[in-house]
């Protein structure tokens, strides 16, 4: 059985990912419209590398739910979202989102996915803290998937 779906380039999505991470993370830092982020990474980034799609999809996607994701977040957390780490808040928002919103992404990819981007850009334990609260987000929002 091919779990792949057709025509998906997975490190396309994966190279995306990163660059939506670093693009969420300016979007929160500045306070620029996420217009204006997207446009600075499409000419900044290397972008031809990544799957540019979903790219603007996860941070549209945040952007348009941020306020749901932060609240579905808020039970798994110890602290308000807002004091989080930047980077990690970014990756919670970026995971929190595709959970709740893209069911067409498997669970264990997404927060695999956000595991490895908080070990290569966030702080050195900040991976353990990310992995919890997504896996207990994971079972509130994916729950037939992870039990079925």
């Amino acid at each position: 059985m091919n779990s792949r779906p057709e025509g998906i380039d997975l490190a396309a999505r994966s190279r995306a990912r990163r660059r939506a991470l670093q693009a969420l993370y300016a979007w929160q830092m500045s306070g620029s419209s996420m217009n204006s982020v997207i446009e600075q990474f499409r000419h900044e980034q290397d972008m031809e590398v990544a799957d540019l799609e979903y790219f603007e999809d996860l941070l549209r996607g945040v952007e348009r739910n941020v306020q749901a994701i932060d609240e579905a977040l808020q039970p798994y957390i110890d602290r308000d979202v807002a004091q989080i780490d930047p980077i990690e808040r970014a990756v919670l928002r970026l995971a929190g989102y595709e959970l709740k919103f893209r069911p067409d992404v498997p669970y264990r990819v997404i927060i695999n996915e956000a595991i490895e981007v908080t070990k290569r850009f966030g702080a050195d334990h900040g991976h353990s803290y990310v992995n919890g609260v997504l896996d207990k987000l994971a079972a509130q929002a994916r729950g037939a998937e992870k039990h079925g």
